[in-house]
């Protein structure tokens, strides 16, 4: 292997906490540090040797500004040298930031990066014009359609003709899995416990409780269910080049846009790019992580890259339904589920992994990794 292919070497992340929550308290820069000084600690272990960060790129949606990474990297202990720079595609932050790495990877940069996402929804500042505060700021401009995320998902339900019975049971899917992944331990390798928490505060039973729920718009199909909770939580990996340390090579990456109406489908063009610059086919995946945000978004990009709803190669131990859903650290977070799924889970050499998400406003993001030993 090239010896300027990216190589993700360490991947941590911290649990996820339902905004409001266990780590409601906690600001950007006091949940990504302490996932920075465990990734940094696993790339040492890895390597043999202490790690010469280069830089520090995390993905962020809502955060207060003055660059969260750069903040974070100060918090963690980091050599005041090393910069940090904040990345926003929206959910899809974590991800591309981790791609952002790799790229300068493979432009011939020598020295490890640390990548990933942090959000805190919980202490998100209000925002306001004129002093009157609004929810969120605008996906796209005047003249474009610009439906909130919930209104896009129930759309793209219509307009796929997806019903409530698979939005249901593909929720009721996610929550089953990831509670067997609880009860199995294949969370803890992976997990920097903060705030007392040492587990994602989502899991539990909800599956239980869904065909109860009422919908969210009149005559619709989908419900809080089927729609993820939103978090607070970060994730990062060491991207380093070939050669470092056993880890999950960045194959190929792409970001696209799509239809700023159904942003939720913006997955799928995004994977079906990645795996035609890998030079591979769905079929050839051993495992998926998808940006669960809500069912009907994972359900339409499924079948638009030819893979059944219930797969089990797609979010084995669950998704963000079942484990809650940090904005800009979402992408980081699929990536560290890859990492433990097949590099701590023993998968070999050659075996191949897709992250990806889709992106507010119309975009999608995705990359294929491979395990090299």
């Amino acid at each position: 292997m090239n010896t300027e292919t990216p190589v993700i070497v360490a991947a941590r992340r911290t649990p996820i906490g339902t905004r409001g929550r266990a780590l409601a308290r906690l600001r950007v820069e006091e949940l990504a540090a302490p996932v920075l000084r465990a990734a940094l600690a696993d790339a040492a272990t890895a390597t043999g040797a202490p790690v010469e960060v280069a830089d520090v790129l995390l993905g962020n949606c809502m955060g207060p500004g003055g660059n969260p990474a750069r903040v974070a990297a100060l918090a963690a202990g980091l050599d005041p040298a090393i910069p940090g720079g904040t990345v926003d595609r929206q959910c899809g932050s974590g991800l591309a930031a981790i791609l952002d790495a790799a790229a300068a990877i493979r432009a011939g940069g020598r020295r490890p990066r640390l990548a990933g996402g942090v959000e805190s929804a919980s202490t998100a500042p209000v925002r306001s014009i004129d002093g009157v505060a609004y929810d969120r700021a605008p996906f796209a401009p005047e003249g474009f359609p610009d439906p909130d995320m919930v209104r896009a998902a129930e759309d793209l339900a219509s307009h796929d003709g997806i019903p409530r019975s698979r939005l249901d049971a593909h929720a009721a899917r996610s929550h089953e899995r990831a509670r067997a992944a609880l009860a199995g331990g294949r969370f803890a390798d992976e997990l920097v416990p903060l705030a007392g928490l040492d587990r994602d505060d989502a899991i539990g039973g909800a599956e239980r409780l869904l065909s109860r729920l009422p919908a969210l718009f009149p005559g619709g199909v989908l419900s809080a269910g089927t729609s993820t909770r939103i978090g607070d939580g970060a994730a990062a990996v060491v991207v380093a080049p070939a050669g470092a340390a056993p880890g999950l090579a960045v194959r190929a990456g792409a970001v696209v846009g799509c239809d700023p109406a159904l942003p939720g489908i913006g997955a799928a063009p995004a994977i079906l790019s990645a795996l035609a610059q890998a030079g591979v086919t769905a079929r050839e995946v051993a495992a998926f992580e998808l940006v669960e945000a809500f069912a009907s978004q994972s359900i339409a990009v499924l079948e638009r890259i030819g893979v059944a709803e219930d797969d089990p190669r797609v979010c084995a131990d669950g998704g963000a339904l079942a484990l809650g859903h940090p904005w800009g650290a979402s992408g980081a977070v699929a990536v560290v589920r890859l990492f433990s799924r097949l590099v701590r889970g023993g998968a070999p050499t050659g075996t191949l992994g897709v992250a990806a998400a889709s992106v507010g406003g119309g975009l999608g993001v995705a990359a294929v990794f491979e395990v090299v030993r």
